[in-house]
């Protein structure tokens, strides 16, 4: 599998060490954060996806653990916003330039603002798409922030 892609491109022209991570993408399931959580052996706390969404109109785009569900009311606090949707899969793949199931934070086709969730950010390295189904990213969360040029806020909804 070619591991260059935009994502691996901003991530190297941004000078951050990353250890690449693949696996067999299933087109089809359900949780794919989960799925490419288990099939790489990583805790699925640490794996993250990448959500595109709609703060008034607006896009941005949410990081959050695999294992987590969005809270659209914390996404437009985050944002400055006061309702947040999800981003139709079409529109999404228009704006970031990748495929859903391997939309990454990193070289986005069209910048958008950008939040992770912080609770997410307390582990030693984290692990996001690479770009492309079945590649993931292993980071520093200091090293992701910087090179997304993301916050920190919170995300989720309370489990």
């Amino acid at each position: 599998m070619g591991h260059a892609t935009p994502a691996t491109r901003a991530l190297d022209r941004a000078g951050v060490a990353y250890q690449l991570h693949e696996y067999a993408y299933e087109a089809g399931q359900e949780k794919i954060g989960l799925h490419a959580a288990e099939a790489i052996g990583a805790d699925p706390a640490r794996v993250l996806k990448t959500l595109m969404v709609e703060v008034d109109g607006r896009p941005a785009c949410a990081v959050i653990p695999s294992d987590a569900s969005l809270s659209m009311k914390k996404v437009a606090a985050a944002f400055g916003g006061k309702s947040a949707v999800m981003m139709v899969p079409a529109k999404a793949e228009r704006l970031t330039g990748f495929h859903t199931g391997g939309i990454s934070p990193f070289g986005q086709k069209r910048a958008s603002p950008l939040a992770f969730e912080a609770g997410a950010l307390d582990c030693a390295r984290i692990i996001l798409n690479g770009g492309k189904r079945g590649l993931m990213v292993e980071l520093s969360p200091d090293d992701a922030l910087a090179a997304a040029r993301a916050e920190a806020r919170p995300l989720i909804a309370d489990q």
